[in-house]
């Protein structure tokens, strides 16, 4: 008996079955555009040894003008369809099913040779799309059967054709960007033409054993975007035009509103795929936010939807549908939505991985094998850099003893877990201790590890992360002010008028936790909804809330600072880093760069501004919080050097840079794969 059994179902495509209901939703890696395929191809056979049901590869771009970026991979000779089929091989030799994802970027594409329905520049792009003549779209339509029809000669089970996102299907289809008269614009029959053609071109193409996966915008989140039955009518007739299954897009990559963030509540827009339920005789897949089996269990129990999408879960855990099927649901390493090693990544231009899982998609540099001649290691620090290199060092066989002078492990990653928006980071600290104990590692908590207690270990590792810096404010010893570690592991309170000093990542946190009170919208789907803004697609085209977003009144006042002269939030996340700002922007919080900090008194912090510490201010406050950056801890690995004995430092220890766990999970991964 499975906790699982909606998740764990065969789905019957007619021509064959998949083995459970679970889809490897698309993402871009950058492994294909390093031609080392062999690297791509153990990528993807991890997923498919790992149980996916069906797994979608990276978008493939049709033609030149539509990949996401210059010398984005295609599918244009024989030697590609060779390296291709490398792939398709080694996910075969595991069982599994891979579709290769055809994406047309259309005005997204980073080039100047993009092209659209119209000349409507992207706000996400610097280049203006050329409109596309009757000969134009032609090409591009020819382009997409072409390249399906290479797919399966590349040994792919099936593609997935992309019309969501707001990529190039979605521009012909609304509004927003088709400002066109002739029979690709104007009336939605004729707006929806391209992605019809494209279908029946597809399945012309490949025949009828293929599957085809359409992916369907649901909800644009845009203005002037499809209405709920325009979407039905696409569906309707996308089913007709020979689709095996609709998979579910969420917003266009311009929308102003997250869709895959952490703070986004778990299965967020499942409730928008169950309204096309029963309105096409094909499976639907939902998608977004769903991380863990029984989220995707509920899902599809619910009746939501016929199939489960999870993306970024694969990157995290490659092994998730064998553990969830063997009953391991607990040591599922969980996605965390934190988009820092993998959508950050990307948009990077660097390979994507996860922070969760730094082996993801370094499958061949990261091998974790059992250790020739097995050492007794002392680990010190339990934070996200200690915990990772005790679990891998024990794994292989090491007996690893890991102290903390706390009562708990996960270093700062609780403070980062009571943030509202960062409720994941629960599970994650949950997962670490599942997965230390599994391990076998000996946990000495709430014991001071020093040189003396540390004799007689072969190897020491020291994660003893970071200390708060002293900004050197005068006055900062005042009643009235507080440190980010004090106000974040309940030490102490905040009053009413906040001034937070530091607008790196943790004031940003800090500024979070402070103007929140009560349930955190991330676990409140109708609060979150509300404020954001997003409405029902049956009621407002594109599924904006017709009042606009409508966030409570804040729990604080909150003015938050730098001295950098520069837009705060800079230095956060690529693609998360604009949702921090405008929460805290919704919630009325005052931002101000460029400052001196003078000194701090009754009244509140002191400012000024410029060399000339000119327009000097009073930020009226009850409470000061410090957040100005981390100095690394170092005392015990310099004791321990002192001694001659020479330790491996990592996480913040090593290197103190706001609180890095990406870096740190990574550099502790890496060590307890190599000692």
């Amino acid at each position: 008996m499975t906790d699982f059994p909606h998740l764990l179902a065969p789905l019957d495509l007619g021509h064959v079955t998949l083995r459970n209901r679970v889809l490897m939703g698309s993402m871009h890696t950058g492994l294909e555009e390093r031609g080392d395929w062999g690297r791509v191809a153990e990528y993807y056979a991890a997923r498919a040894k790992g149980g996916a049901g069906l797994i979608v590869t990276g978008g493939i771009a049709p033609n030149h003008e539509g990949g996401v970026f210059p010398g984005a991979a295609g599918l244009y000779t024989p030697e590609d369809i060779a390296n291709h089929k490398l792939v398709t091989d080694r996910v075969h030799d595991e069982g599994g099913r891979i579709a290769m994802q055809i994406l047309h970027a259309g005005r997204y594409a980073y080039g100047p040779d993009c092209v659209s329905a119209s000349p409507v520049k992207s706000p996400i792009s610097p280049f203006p799309p050329k409109e596309l003549d009757e000969a134009g779209i032609e090409k591009q339509i020819a382009d997409f059967a072409t390249t399906a029809a290479r797919a399966r000669e590349a040994g792919y089970d099936g593609v997935e054709v992309m019309g969501s996102e707001g990529y190039f299907i979605n521009q012909f289809l609304v509004t927003h960007v088709n400002k066109r008269t002739d029979r690709w614009g104007g009336s939605y029959e004729n707006r929806m033409r391209l992605p019809i053609e494209i279908m029946r071109r597809v399945r012309a193409a490949v025949g009828d054993d293929f599957i085809i996966i359409y992916r369907l915008s649901m909800i644009d989140l845009v203005p002037n975007g499809s209405t709920f039955d325009e979407v039905v009518q696409l569906a309707q007739e996308i089913e007709a035009a020979g689709a095996s299954i609709i998979n579910t897009g969420i917003g266009w990559h311009e929308a102003r509103i997250p869709t895959i963030a952490t703070s986004v509540p778990r299965r967020a827009f499942a409730w928008v795929t169950k309204k096309l339920m029963g309105k096409v005789s094909i499976p639907v897949i939902t998608s977004n936010r769903i991380n863990m089996p029984d989220v995707a269990e509920s899902v599809l129990a619910e009746g939501c939807a016929d199939m489960v999408s999870m993306a970024r879960p694969f990157l995290a855990d490659p092994e998730f549908v064998n553990k969830a099927a063997d009953g391991r649901a607990d040591e599922i390493a969980p996605c965390i939505g934190c988009n820092q090693a993998c959508l950050d990544h990307t948009f990077s231009g660097k390979i994507s991985s996860c922070l969760v899982n730094p082996k993801a998609c370094y499958e061949t540099e990261i091998v974790i094998e059992p250790a020739a001649a097995p050492k007794k290691v002392a680990v010190v620090g339990a934070g996200p850099a200690g915990l990772s290199v005790a679990m891998t060092a024990a794994e292989r066989g090491h007996a690893v003893v890991l102290f903390d002078r706390g009562d708990e492990i996960g270093g700062q990653l609780n403070m980062a877990k009571v943030v509202p928006g960062k409720e994941e980071f629960h599970g994650l600290v949950a997962w670490f201790g599942t997965m230390v104990k599994k391990a076998g590692v000996e946990l000495r908590l709430g014991t001071e590890a020093t040189a003396e207690v540390l004799k007689g270990f072969d190897e020491v590792v020291v994660a003893t992360g970071v200390v708060p810096r002293d900004p050197q404010i005068p006055g900062e010893d005042a009643e009235n002010v507080i440190s980010y570690v004090d106000l974040l592991r309940g030490g102490a309170e905040a009053g009413r008028r906040v001034a937070v000093v530091g607008a790196g990542g943790i004031g940003f946190d800090v500024s979070e936790y402070l103007v929140h009170a009560g349930e955190s919208p991330t676990e409140n789907l109708a609060l979150w909804k509300e404020e954001w803004g997003v409405g029902d697609p049956t009621e407002t085209p594109g599924g904006l809330a017709a009042q606009g977003p409508h966030p409570h009144a804040p729990a604080r006042q909150v003015t938050l600072m730098q001295r950098k002269a520069q837009a705060l939030g800079k230095g956060l996340g690529k693609t998360t880093g604009w949702i921090h700002r405008a929460a805290l922007k919704m919630k009325g919080v005052e931002m101000i760069g460029g400052v001196n900090y003078e000194r701090i008194d009754d009244q509140g912090l002191h400012i000024s501004f410029g060399e000339a510490r000119e327009n000097p201010r009073v930020i009226e406050a009850d409470t000061v919080v410090l957040c100005a950056g981390q100095l690394s801890e170092r005392s015990l690995a310099d004791a321990l050097i002192e001694k001659g004995v020479i330790p491996h430092v990592i996480g913040g220890a090593d290197v103190a840079a706001e609180l890095d766990a990406k870096r740190a999970i990574d550099q502790g991964v890496r060590l307890g794969a190599s000692l």
